[in-house]
C-alpha cells in the first residue's frame, strides 16, 4: 500500500516537474505498440499472397507497406529516442534540483537532528549510488509502453484461442513471481550491505581527501588504510557468494520458463496449422501471425511484470527520498505580518527549549527584553545556551515553552522571507563558498563592487584583495577552479563578517565568529564592527568577552537560565559573580580604558 502511495507522489512530482514528459511517454507507447503491431499483422498478409494466389501486384503493395511501415517507425522512433533522452535527463536534473531545494528550504531543525540527517544520506544514497530515480523514470517510461502493446496484441490472440492466452498468462505469472522475489532479495541483500558499503567507502575515500594526506605521511597510515579497505573489501566479497548462487538459480528457473512459452506457442499454433485438434485450422500466415503476437506477447507481458517489480523496488529505494520531499519546509509557516525596517524591541518570554530526541533542557524559562538600537552582549560559560538563543531568534528552531517577541508580535506570526531579511548573522561554524569573494559577501550574482571593496576596507582586507590578480572576483578554494585561492581561516571570517554587513539588515548577530583570530585582532575588528552597525541592534556573543566593554548591557546565561542582565560596570561590581570571574579572566588579552 505504502509503494502505491509512493507511486502516485512520484507519478504527481513528475507531472508538476514536467508534463511534456509524461506525454511524450505516452505518444511514444503507442507508437512502440503501432511498430510490433504492423510487423506481426502485416506479413500474415504477404505469406498468405506468396503462398494462395501469388498475385503481384498485392506482394508489392504488402511488401511495400512492410518496408515502408518499418522505415517509417524507425525514423519516428530515432527522433522519439533524441525527445525522450532529453526529455529524461532534464525530469532527472529537475529531481536532483528538487531535492537540492528542499534541503535548503526545510526547517532547519531536521538538518540537525540524527534521524533526518541519516535519513537525507539514505535519499541522496539511492538516488547517486543506486541510481533509483533514474531506474523508476525508465521503468516506468518501458511500462506504458508495455501496457500500450499488450492491449493490442491480446486483441490478436483473442481471435485465436483464450486458452494460449490464458497459459501465456499464467507461466507469465510465475515468471514475473519469481523475478519479483529476486529482486526484492536483491534489495535486501544491498541494504545490509549499505553499512560495509559505507565504511569500504570511507577508508578508500581517504586517500582522495587531500585534506588527510598530511597526517597520512607523517604518521605512516598508509598501510593501516589499505588493510582497511581490504579488510572490508574481502567481507564484501564473501556476501556476495551465496548471492551469486541464488541469482544462478534464478536465471535459470526463468530462463526455463521462457522457452516452455516459446515451445507451446509454436506448438498450439502448428498443430492448428495442420489439423483441427483445436479448433479450425489457419493459414500459414495466420501462423507466423499469431506465432509473432504469442512470443511479442510473452516478452512484453514479461517485460511489464520485470519494469513494475523494478518500479516497485526502486521506489522501495525511493522510500527516504519521498518520505524526505514530504517533510515540511521553512518558508511553508502561516505568518503573513511584514516586518517593519526597524527594531523596535525583542522580547524573550518564559522560553524554555530542549533539541528534537533530547529530554534534557537547553533553556529554561529565559526572560529578558532588548530595546530597539541597543548593543547586546551574550556572555556565559561553553554549553551555556548562548548560540541556542540566537538559533531561536533567527528562526531555525521553535520554542518548547513560552515565546519570543520583535516589535510586539511572535516571530513565527512573520511572513518567513520578510523576517529573515532583518536578520543578518555571522556563526562560529559559518560557511564560505567556492565563488567568487564578491559573491561571498553579497550572496548574489551582481555586486555592488564599491560597496563591496568599502566593506573589506573596513574589515582590514584591503591589501590582501589588491594582491589577487582577480581581486573581488578571485575564486575561494581550489574545488573546482585551479587558479582559485586560499584564504587563511581569520582571513575568511573577515569575510563572513563583512557578508553581515552588507546585507543591511535591522538586527545583526556576531557569534563567536572570530575565534581563529588573536585576541587584539578579535577586539579590533568587534570595535569595527560595532561603528559600522551604528544605530541598527546588535548582539554579540564573545567567548573571549571582545565586546563587552562598548555594549549597552551583558546578558548573563548559566546553566539555560538568565544569571544577570545589567551593564558592564555594573556587573564588575559585583566580585562574586561568574561575570566578574570571567571578565578578569580574559582582561591580560586588552587594553582597558
Amino acid at each position: 500500500m505504502k509503494q502505491f502511495r509512493n507511486l502516485k507522489s512520484f507519478i504527481r512530482l513528475s507531472w508538476d516537474l514536467s508534463p511534456s514528459y509524461l506525454i511524450l511517454l505516452l505518444i511514444d507507447g503507442v507508437l512502440t505498440a503501432g511498430r510490433i503491431v504492423a510487423n506481426v499483422v502485416l506479413p500474415k498478409f504477404l505469406i498468405d499472397e506468396l503462398v494462395g494466389g501469388k498475385d503481384l501486384n498485392r506482394l508489392l503493395i504488402y511488401g511495400g507497406l512492410i518496408v515502408f511501415s518499418n522505415l517509417l517507425f524507425a525514423f519516428i522512433d530515432n527522433l522519439m529516442k533524441r525527445l525522450m533522452t532529453i526529455k529524461k535527463i532534464d525530469m532527472e536534473e529537475k529531481m536532483n534540483y528538487a531535492m537540492a531545494d528542499k534541503i535548503m528550504n526545510v526547517e532547519f531543525f531536521y538538518l540537525e537532528n540524527p534521524h533526518y540527517l541519516d535519513l537525507k544520506e539514505r535519499a541522496v544514497f539511492a538516488i547517486r549510488n543506486q541510481r533509483a530515480l533514474e531506474n523508476v523514470i525508465a521503468s516506468f517510461a518501458a511500462g506504458i509502453k508495455n501496457i500500450i502493446t499488450i492491449l493490442s496484441l491480446v486483441t490478436i490472440l483473442f481471435t485465436l484461442s483464450w486458452f494460449l492466452v490464458a497459459f501465456l498468462v499464467l507461466t507469465i505469472g510465475i515468471s514475473i513471481w519469481i523475478y519479483s522475489y529476486f529482486m526484492d532479495y536483491q534489495r535486501h541483500f544491498f541494504q545490509e550491505l549499505i553499512p560495509i558499503n559505507r565504511r569500504y567507502g570511507y577508508y578508500l575515500g581517504l586517500g582522495f581527501q587531500g585534506e588527510y594526506h598530511k597526517d597520512i605521511r607523517l604518521y605512516d597510515m598508509a598501510p593501516m588504510l589499505t588493510n582497511k579497505v581490504e579488510e572490508y573489501n574481502d567481507e564484501i566479497m564473501s556476501e556476495f557468494v551465496p548471492f551469486k548462487k541464488k541469482q544462478g538459480s534464478f536465471l535459470g528457473l526463468y530462463g526455463a520458463i521462457n522457452h516452455l512459452q516459446a515451445a507451446v506457442a509454436y506448438g498450439y499454433v502448428g498443430l492448428r496449422v495442420i489439423s483441427g485438434i483445436f479448433g479450425p485450422p489457419i493459414s500459414l500466415g495466420s501462423f507466423t501471425m499469431y506465432v509473432s503476437a504469442a512470443i511479442n506477447f510473452s516478452r512484453t507481458t514479461t517485460e511489464l511484470g520485470e519494469n513494475i517489480t523494478r518500479i516497485f523496488q526502486m521506489l522501495g529505494y525511493l522510500d527516504p527520498f519521498m518520505e524526505f520531499m514530504s517533510l515540511p519546509e521553512a518558508k511553508d509557516d502561516k505568518g503573513t505580518l511584514v516586518m517593519g525596517d526597524e527594531i523596535e524591541s525583542i522580547v524573550f518570554k518564559n522560553v524554555s527549549f530542549k533539541y528534537p530526541g533530547s529530554e534534557a533542557y537547553v533553556l529554561k524559562n529565559v526572560s529578558f527584553d532588548i530595546r530597539g538600537g541597543e548593543k547586546i552582549s551574550i556572555v556565559g560559560l561553553n554549553g551555556a545556551g548562548k548560540t541556542t538563543l540566537i538559533k531561536l531568534l533567527c528562526r531555525l528552531y521553535r520554542p518548547n515553552e513560552g515565546e519570543i517577541l520583535v516589535n510586539g508580535h511572535n516571530i513565527f506570526d512573520y511572513d518567513y522571507s520578510s523576517y529573515m531579511e532583518k536578520i543578518a548573522a555571522v556563526f562560529q561554524d559559518y560557511k564560505l563558498f567556492d565563488f567568487t569573494i564578491g559573491e561571498n559577501i553579497t550572496c548574489e550574482d551582481k555586486e555592488e563592487n564599491h560597496k563591496t571593496m568599502d566593506l573589506i576596507k573596513e574589515v582590514g582586507l584591503k591589501e590582501k584583495i589588491e594582491e589577487l590578480v582577480d581581486g573581488v572576483d578571485s575564486i575561494l578554494g581550489r574545488f573546482y577552479d585551479e587558479k582559485g585561492v586560499e584564504l587563511s581561516g581569520g582571513e575568511r571570517q573577515k569575510i563572513a563578517i563583512a557578508r553581515a554587513l552588507y546585507k543591511n539588515a535591522a538586527l545583526v548577530i556576531l557569534d563567536e565568529p572570530t575565534s581563529a583570530l588573536d585576541p587584539l585582532a578579535e577586539a579590533e575588528i568587534y570595535e569595527h564592527f560595532n561603528t559600522l552597525v551604528g544605530g541598527k541592534t546588535a548582539i554579540y556573543i564573545s567567548h573571549r568577552m571582545s565586546s563587552s566593554v562598548f555594549c549597552d548591557r551583558i546578558l548573563l546565561i548559566e546553566n539555560g537560565s538568565v544569571a544577570d542582565f545589567d551593564t558592564h560596570k555594573n556587573l564588575m561590581e559585583k566580585k562574586d559573580s561568574l561575570y566578574y570571574k570571567l571578565f578578569t579572566s580574559q582582561a591580560v588579552n586588552y587594553q582597558l580604558n
